[in-house]
């Protein structure tokens, strides 16, 4: 077994195919009540997950030193601890658009497999996932 495969089963970096994402109610409620308290300013946080079998379990939120305005948030990735179980990241927009800023598509790609962006009204139903990509993709409520 090669040297990066092993330290992706350490931490859970490993690359795998995901066929679903699971996000608790508690959590998509959590956020949204973080979006609505941040706003007229952005919130950004990293998601805390794993994947089992081929599904991907976000449970939680990682909040690193963050510089936030109503234009835009700036994280401080480098304090993150290497072992933490960062699958993505999670932030608002000021406005109704949860489009991906060009900002937005370079931090996507560097920093997780996951990624969500909620608008106003800070609803479900103003939440949308991306991949590491940009492309949009589907997640379940559980």
């Amino acid at each position: 077994m090669k040297l990066n495969d092993i330290l992706g089963k350490i931490l859970g970096t490993s690359k795998q195919e995901i066929k679903e994402v699971q996000i608790e109610r508690e959590l998509i409620e959590y956020i949204m009540n973080i979006a609505k308290e941040s706003y007229p300013n952005e919130f950004m946080a990293l998601l805390e997950g794993k994947i089992e079998g081929h599904v991907l379990k976000v449970t939680g939120l990682i909040f690193l030193p963050v510089e936030t305005s109503n234009e835009g948030a700036v994280m401080q990735v480098f304090m993150q601890p290497i072992t933490t179980n960062s699958v993505g990241s999670v932030h608002s927009h000021p406005g109704y658009s949860a489009d991906p800023s060009d900002a937005d598509l370079h931090f996507f790609s560097k920093k997780g497999i996951f990624h969500m962006i909620i608008a106003e009204p800070y609803s479900i139903e103003s939440i949308i996932a991306y991949d590491s990509f940009g492309n949009a993709v589907d997640f379940k409520i559980i």
